[in-house]
């Protein structure tokens, strides 16, 4: 689960980080109340959607597919320039590298006071599975994208690690500090922000934090310019107050439908559907599509503890995608057991009338008798003995050049 700028600011504030204050505003008028309450001769107004590249963003209208202004974050010296701004931004679609092509409509507005800059950082948290612990991920190059940064100049890239049992460690968060080339009064701060970041971290049950730019501004002080906090979604039932932090309209309608199923699903551009029980295990099959030549259509992560229900809910949303040619069910099983998936893909199949080729690969429990339950079935199915093999066999039957 993603929240907007403003939403992440007002976490920051609680948790004793540094932000310049700010307005949440839905209509040209309240950013124009915005810009009057807060006194402030530079304001920056900042279109709200959930997706980053919003400075380097176009705005389009969404009628006529215009460009009405480049650029979702302006600052503005004066009241008709929020006005301007702001009317350029609310309702229109804004495109960044993030949103692809279709872009995002844009309903929220943020305008925030004006902050001296006199140096721009880059700054996230992050769960480091591999390694079973929080990456701390810093960089004196912020203000850009930080894959650009790793690629043309990965030493400026700066890393420390919090182990879950012993906590994060000062001595680290000293390091990270001064590898930065901070001092004095930047230091100290610096410090105490990765401190309460972590804590927000632990607390929030977040799965990252982003800070680009993290500033230091002239009177040396460390201030979040910028946040993005996203959520595990698997703590949700620690979290009730989540709910009243989503934002319905910044996701898909089958996204929705997916999440009220225990289904972790996002759309993307390819042709084969995927249906996979563990993320890890969802984004291996995809890299080996994409290894054989295919193109995945979408991450579909149908969890542990899936149902008949929700498997065949499953298949609805990846054939309501017109692009899909054909389906990999990837299934390792666990708690789930194989025949009990492979006995709800033949009624989910039954049921809604599957004409795109399918290729099923089980291992785990009871994947010897949910190989032999679809091989009996008078279901179209393929079934492999490996990833690998069922990658291969849905790339040659969907290929669209065979």
């Amino acid at each position: 689960m993603n929240i907007h700028e403003y939403q992440a600011k007002a976490m920051f504030n609680d948790s004793g980080i540094k932000v310049v204050k700010g307005i949440h505003c839905l209509s040209i008028e309240t950013a124009l109340k915005a810009y009057d309450k807060l006194e402030s001769k530079v304001v920056a107004v900042k279109s709200q959607i959930h997706a980053g590249g919003r400075g380097k963003g176009n705005l389009y209208d969404p009628e006529s597919g215009n460009l009405i202004m480049e650029g979702g974050v302006k600052i503005a010296f004066s009241r008709k320039e929020v006005e301007e701004y702001s009317s350029a931004i609310i309702g229109n679609r804004l495109v960044t590298k993030q949103t692809g092509k279709e872009g995002k409509i844009v309903n929220n507005l943020y305008v925030e006071s004006g902050c001296e800059i006199d140096h721009e950082y880059y700054l996230a948290l992050l769960v480091d599975r591999e390694n079973k612990s929080i990456l701390i991920m810093a960089s004196t190059e912020g203000g850009v994208d930080i894959e650009e940064v790793a690629e043309k100049n990965p030493q400026a890239i700066h890393k420390i690690w919090a182990d879950p049992l012993e906590g994060l460690l000062e001595r680290d968060s000293i390091s990270l500090a001064t590898s930065l080339g901070l001092s004095g009064k930047s230091h100290d701060e610096m410090v105490i922000m990765l401190n309460a970041l972590h804590s927000m971290f632990l607390e929030k049950d977040c799965s990252m934090i982003e800070i680009n730019p993290l500033v230091r501004n002239k009177s040396g002080e460390m201030i979040a310019l910028d946040g993005k906090v996203s959520f595990d979604d698997s703590a949700d039932f620690r979290h009730p107050w989540r709910n009243h932090l989503r934002d319905l309209s910044e996701e898909e309608d089958v996204e929705i439908r997916a999440h009220e199923h225990g289904l972790s699903y996002v759309k993307l551009d390819g042709n084969i559907g995927c249906l996979v029980n563990g993320a890890g295990l969802a984004m291996a099959s995809m890299d080996v599509i994409k290894l054989y030549g295919g193109e995945p259509a979408n991450f579909l992560d149908i969890g542990g503890g899936a149902t008949r229900e929700s498997i065949t809910a499953a298949f609805e949303i990846i054939l309501e995608d017109k692009n899909v040619e054909g389906i990999l069910v990837n299934i390792f099983g666990g708690i789930i057991q194989c025949d009990m998936v492979a006995r709800s893909v033949i009624e989910a199949s039954k049921e809604i009338g599957l004409e795109v080729p399918l290729v099923v690969r089980f291992s785990g429990t009871n994947h010897i008798e949910g190989k032999a339950v679809l091989d009996s079935s008078n279901l179209n199915v393929h079934t492999t003995k490996t990833l690998a093999e069922g990658a291969e066999k849905i790339v040659s039957l969907t290929r669209r050049d065979k």
